[in-house]
């Protein structure tokens, strides 16, 4: 039997032969000769890796081997200590020009193995020594950063590292917001020639900061892990041109690594509810200088972290859960912060921009204070959790923008002008600039939703004539649906019911009737797009959920090979919600979009089937049921749904009968959305003065 380190899995198969692994499952029902397996479980099985590489070779489909498949086998039974070792390999050789790179492959074992102790020695303390790793697996990682980049190397590693434990270091920084948080970093205070992040992880937002600032600059950061410190270290030496970064290990509460260090700026997005953050062994730590942080607080300590490294003046920019702003077990402490003038903004964010999904979470602004001036300067409260946002997330239900720049925009816009202007006061129903004294009540709540959205949204003339537009196109919308509604006339279908043949997508699949595709993403970020589709949007499962048009970035997104849907399509989402799963026809505006990830693709052969039959009878619940799997999260498998056996003048018929029940859904969600919205306004506007109800005069 073939050991651990010469078996491959479903999974690794599909890379091997570039296949999705729903090819490799087919190849194991329909090819006898397909290899046995030699390990694993029934569920999970694995197969001799010679086996597997024979039977592809047979049939054209083994690629030459990459740089990448490598540097795989060598990690195929990785220790932590190995995994750490190439990390802090592949950082160090980071900094290097591409001609010292392109030579370090042919180095010799001893050389290789000196590099790794420069590596190890240069970032501080490490868990483990690297004393037997081999000098094949550092060769193996040279070929990786010669051919594709260092980053290139974590993305394997990526494959083999340990899953992390605790609350530490789990979720990067979306893009979207990094570069948000380094442009409100260097905006509104004095000139940065120095950035920190405490709790850095992969490096994403102090790689956004530091390329902010000029060359020379001095570039920090902590995290609590080794091997996703050298990711940091790798990602900033590749994004950002000037000195390598200082990046080093350990938990930056406990054992801060830069204790005397001061700098013009701090960027973090620290581990959130984290209760074991040292809260006994810190008790009388000088960094509380606003008042020793709670148990249950661990957000305190690391604004308070920040402000300790901070030179006068300084500004730290903190991503925090929302409950920072309102528990009141850190009232006192928010107190202190606001009677020195510690606090510049709070800035609520819509929910999806960033995990935890479903929650918006704060962007807090801290200013170290400068002489003696407590408690005089106004804080920004804005409220942006309205704004369309655009990501990876989750946040079903909402509409949202194609990218993220509206929301930058917005709030970076919005942080000028607080931070130039002596005149700003408001943003009517956004923003608004509030004296600390206003803000020291009994609950020290600084929730901006609390207190910007008291303000008067608009005059009493633009809200009659607001209301007036909005009545208007609810009439619209409601006459609409009343014309939607009249659809049938329908007959029984006798005393039983009708019942049909029928055949599974896999089938009619197999039979050309229709063609099936899911969309993925691309396994390592960065990949270029070919011209003819780096410029479409791409149809994201929200989009579908939310019956809008394709709102997603390629380049953000980064489909793999790209899908390009075409009018007369079916689409699906991979994910069943309570509604089931999300079903369209494409029409025009989603012809030449990008198919996106979690995202099935369903194109009938016109000669055979409807598109309209075909998507009615293929999202109906009971279908839907039957073809999903999962516990928590229930995910369709679509080649197990089936599709009734009809002629096509039967198709065309039901076809039309599902595109109307389509036109009632798209009408009655309409015209409930548009009441809403205008009663909506209709309360606040009467609540807030601007209208008056029938039979009161204006005084």
């Amino acid at each position: 039997m073939a050991s651990q380190g010469e078996r491959l899995t479903a999974a690794e198969i599909s890379r091997l032969a570039g296949v999705t692994r729903a090819t490799v499952s087919n190849w194991r029902r329909r090819h006898p000769d397909f290899p046995q397996p030699s390990g694993g479980t029934e569920a999970s099985p694995s197969y001799d890796r010679r086996q597997v590489e024979a039977w592809l070779d047979a049939r054209g489909r083994l690629p030459a081997r990459s740089a990448r498949d490598e540097l795989r086998v060598g990690l195929r039974e990785p220790t932590q200590c190995d995994v750490e070792a190439v990390a802090l390999f592949a950082a160090h050789v980071a900094g290097f020009g591409k001609k010292e790179r392109d030579k370090i492959a042919a180095l010799g074992d001893d050389e290789l193995l000196g590099l790794l102790s420069q590596a190890a020695s240069s970032t501080g303390p490490v868990e483990r020594s690297h004393a037997d790793v081999p000098a094949a697996l550092l060769r193996s990682a040279a070929n990786v950063i010669r051919e594709e980049g260092p980053l290139a190397v974590f993305d394997v590693l990526e494959e083999h590292s340990e899953a992390p434990t605790g609350v530490r270091g789990l979720h990067a920084t979306p893009p979207v917001l990094a570069e948000m948080m380094a442009d409100l970093a260097v905006t509104g205070g004095p000139r940065v020639r120095s950035v920190l992040d405490p709790a850095c992880g992969g490096g994403r937002l102090l790689a956004a900061a530091a390329a902010r600032l000029e060359p020379g600059a001095g570039v920090h950061g902590q995290e609590y892990r080794a091997v996703t410190a050298a990711l940091a270290r790798t990602r900033i030496a590749d994004e950002s041109p000037g000195p390598p970064a200082d990046v080093r290990t350990g938990d930056s509460l406990r054992d801060d690594a830069f204790r005397d260090l001061r700098v013009d700026a701090v960027v973090c997005n620290p581990p959130y509810g984290d209760r074991d953050w040292g809260h006994d062994d810190l008790a009388f730590d000088t960094r509380w200088a606003y008042g020793v942080p709670p148990r249950s607080e661990p957000e305190l300590a690391w604004i308070q972290h920040a402000m300790a490294h901070l030179n006068a003046g300084g500004l730290a920019v903190l991503l925090l859960p929302p409950a920072t702003a309102s528990r009141s077990s850190g009232r006192r402490i928010r107190a202190e912060l606001l009677r020195h003038g510690a606090v510049r903004a709070v800035i609520a964010l819509p929910p999806g921009l960033a995990v935890p999904y479903h929650i918006g979470l704060h962007v807090w602004i801290f200013r170290r204070p400068e002489a003696e001036r407590p408690g005089q300067d106004l804080v920004l409260l804005m409220d942006a959790a309205d704004e369309a946002v655009a990501t990876e997330g989750r946040s079903a239900g909402r509409s949202e923008a194609s990218d993220g720049s509206g929301l930058h925009e917005t709030i970076l816009s919005t942080w000028k002008a607080f931070t130039t202007s002596t005149e700003f006061s408001e943003v009517p129903g956004t923003a608004r600039a509030m004296a600390p004294i206003d803000l020291l009540d009994e609950l020290v709540d600084l929730s901006p939703a609390r207190h910007v959205r008291s303000a008067a949204l608009i005059t009493p003339d633009a809200a009659l004539r607001h209301v007036t537009e909005l009545t208007e196109r609810l009439k619209t919308d409601v006459a609409d649906l009343a014309e939607a509604s009249r659809i049938g006339p329908w007959a029984a279908a006798g005393e039983t019911g009708r019942t049909w043949r029928s055949a599974t997508v896999a089938d009619l699949a197999r039979g050309g009737a229709l063609a099936v595709h899911r969309g993925e993403r691309a396994p390592t970020a960065g990949v270029p797009l070919t011209a003819d589709v780096a410029d479409r949007r791409v149809l994201r499962a929200r989009d579908l959920v939310d019956g809008i048009p394709a709102g997603g970035d390629p380049g953000e997104l980064q489909p793999a090979a790209p899908v390009v849907i075409e009018e007369g399509d079916v689409l699906l989402t991979q994910i069943v919600g309570p509604q089931g799963a999300a079903t369209r026809v494409a029409g025009e505006d989603d012809a030449g979009c990008l198919l996106g990830s979690g995202v099935f693709l369903l194109r009938p052969d016109p000669e055979r089937l409807d598109p309209w039959f075909l998507a009615g009878f293929v999202s109906a619940p009971d279908n839907v049921s039957q073809a999903t799997t999962g516990t928590s999260t229930h995910q369709l498998v679509a080649t197990r749904l089936r599709v009734p056996l009809l002629p096509p003048e039967e198709q065309t018929a039901y076809g039309l009968a599902f595109r109307r029940i389509h036109e009632l859904r798209v009408s009655a969600r309409n015209a409930a959305e548009r009441a809403e919205e205008t009663a909506e306004l209709l309360a606040n506007t009467l609540c807030g003065g601007a209208l008056l109800p029938h039979g009161i005069e204006p005084s």
